[in-house]
């Protein structure tokens, strides 16, 4: 009587691939391994090499699932330590001044949002276009001379028909064309005070000038100016 074979092979005795359903556990290659002891011919029993090295499979089937349970087990504790330890961190921001890669821009009736870039490179012109939420373009900003590092605008809050717009969050396109006339995209960003810290989803995500910034998307942390804070 043969061996339980976890391994598929072909005639020539390579292994072959196999479907995921055709894959055995533990339980399953415990139920063949008794089925095939029971239902041995009785003329010819199992011999003692046979029956070791199918206890010797499965003993290795066993370790290797125990061993990828264990692993799992690691990296998902791994993760919510490491998200604990952001978490923690996220707190001591409020009131420090953060600058944090973003494309968003939050209008109220209060206060009027600056658009914040940075130009990798001397730009003879800066195009920013304002979407609002259904992705329509309601205003361009044109540009023109702009020097290579931190640029900013204020946006007034209207379109292009000078009418205000409602409240709400806007996103924010950018493009630029260098000296030689080739194009090219400036990175936008936010800064501003840390007013406080939202967890959402097991994350922590940082609440600055109306938006919520996740901690991954933070680039600089600063102590706040005396000025910002009054």
């Amino acid at each position: 009587m043969g061996i339980i074979s976890p391994v598929v092979t072909d005639s020539n005795g390579n292994p072959v691939a196999t479907g995921s359903s055709q894959i055995l556990d533990k339980d399953d290659f415990m139920t063949l391994l008794v089925a095939q002891m029971t239902n041995q011919n009785p003329l010819e029993p199992m011999d003692n090499t046979e029956f070791i090295a199918e206890l010797a499979q499965f003993s290795s089937l066993e370790q290797m699932q125990n061993m990828n349970a264990l692993l799992e087990q690691s990296l998902e504790w791994d993760y919510l330590q490491m998200q604990t330890v952001n978490n923690t961190n996220a707190t001591s921001l409020i009131g420090r001044e953060v600058q944090a890669t973003f494309s968003n821009i939050y209008l109220d009736e209060d206060n009027l949002p600056q658009i914040n870039y940075t130009s990798a490179e001397y730009a003879q012109s800066v195009t920013i276009e304002i979407l609002n939420a259904d992705g329509a373009v309601v205003r361009t900003l044109d540009m023109e001379d702009i020097a290579a590092g931190g640029n900013s605008i204020v946006w007034d809050g209207k379109d292009e028909n000078g009418d205000r717009l409602e409240s709400g969050f806007y996103t924010i396109q950018i493009s630029a064309v260098n000296g030689e006339g080739e194009s090219f995209t400036p990175s936008t960003y936010v800064e501003g005070i840390v007013d406080g810290v939202v967890y959402r989803d097991g994350s922590a995500y940082l609440q600055i000038n109306g938006l919520e910034i996740s901690l991954a998307e933070v680039t600089s942390i600063q102590a706040a100016n005396e000025e910002d804070e009054g």
